[in-house]
């Protein structure tokens, strides 16, 4: 493998000490005043920087606030900031409880939760019940964008739109609560788009998370750090292609990559990485009937490495359902390097022309799926 040594064992380890989440009491702190006591309200311009700020690096916001909740959020909506918070708990109940609620819709660790408030009681009822959130005060609002535990090492292209893609989610979600239909004709109704393009610099770094941080839904386990997948780019025998999602509702963003190695007689697909967040959307089925009918259309037949662990048997199970089964002899990867890993499997399938999926339009290289 090019690019200084190869790949490593993927791991879903995530360093704990980037917040994910900055939680906002509102009335003298986002903004300067008391909503109730129908003060002048005014956000400062340090603030608003540090809300966008916080947003263009991925770090979601939401609101902990004790107030009237349509009032509260319409005067945000007339300040021009609704638009960066998800999930706000505007109501009367304790701020630790909605700081956990908050935490628990997004299904992040406290440790990866901050809370900001003015007043010193709020702030110590939060880190009496919740010791892990880290609580500053209101004063602190304007120096948070050069705190180390507020600045990403990669803002990758999904992290720019994070919010938006939650929020997506968010919407999905609901749809889904209210269908009663069958859910073949739900995923029909998402309109999905799944986009199918070769990786630019752009992508690399987002490709990179994703085979670090995917195990459930990674056919090898293996990380291709930015090195490898960018040496690859350059090779001509090589195709490292990145997946992205939409729908009517948002972007999924990018959900998954592929490393695939062209000799004569077969394609030889070394790497198939998708999110979870997308398994029920049947993207990695979906890939590989694409792949299939493209490698049809190329009369070379697919073999495919799947190296079998504790999570990814959900991996070999969407291969067997692709029709990717043990080699039977035609010899087609000859040429193929041994792999130096015993424990990588070698699934091979001779391919067929595949009509398009019902559920979503692909758009690839070189075909238009409709």
């Amino acid at each position: 493998m090019a690019g200084g040594g190869g790949p490593a064992p993927a791991t879903e380890t995530e360093s704990m000490t980037t917040v994910k989440c900055l939680v906002w009491d509102l009335d003298d702190t986002l903004w300067q005043g008391i909503l109730l006591e129908h003060d002048e309200l005014a956000v400062s311009s340090a603030v608003r920087e540090v809300v966008t700020g916080l947003d263009s690096r991925g770090i979601l916001q939401s609101i902990a606030s004790r107030n009237e909740p349509d009032q509260a959020w319409a005067r945000l909506e007339e300040l021009g900031l609704a638009e960066y918070f998800v999930l706000p708990q505007i109501g009367w109940g304790r701020k630790s409880d909605a700081v956990r609620a908050i935490a628990e819709q997004l299904n992040f660790a406290h440790q990866t939760m901050a809370f900001i408030d003015d007043q010193p009681a709020e702030r110590a009822e939060v880190a009496f019940h919740l010791p892990q959130v880290r609580c500053y005060p209101a004063e602190q609002a304007a120096d948070l964008l050069g705190r180390p535990e507020f600045t990403t090492p990669v803002v990758t292209v999904d992290a720019r739109r994070r919010r938006e893609m939650y929020q997506a989610g968010f919407r999905r979600d609901e749809a889904r609560t209210k269908h009663s239909g069958p859910d073949q004709d739900f995923l029909c109704s998402l309109q999905m788009v799944l986009r199918i393009s070769r990786a630019g610099d752009d992508e690399l770094s987002r490709l990179d998370e994703l085979t670090l941080r995917t195990s459930q839904m990674n056919a090898t386990g293996v990380h291709y750090p930015d090195s490898v997948l960018r040496a690859l780019l350059t090779d001509p025998a090589h195709e490292v292609l990145a997946l992205t999602l939409t729908d009517r509702f948002g972007p999924h963003g990018a959900v998954g990559v592929v490393v695939l190695q062209r000799y004569p007689a077969c394609w030889h697909l070394k790497l198939l990485a998708t999110s979870c967040r997308v398994v029920n959307f049947g993207v990695g089925a979906t890939l590989l009937r694409w792949l299939t009918d493209r490698a049809a259309a190329a009369s070379v037949h697919l073999v495919a490495d799947l190296r079998r662990t504790d999570r990814n048997r959900i991996m070999e199970i969407t291969y067997r359902f692709a029709g990717f089964a043990t080699p039977d002899g035609c010899g087609c990867g000859a040429a193929l390097p041994a792999t130096a890993d015993s424990s990588v499997e070698r699934l091979h399938l001779v391919p067929r022309r595949l009509s398009p999926p019902s559920t979503m339009t692909i758009l690839g290289p070189k075909v238009r799926w409709t």
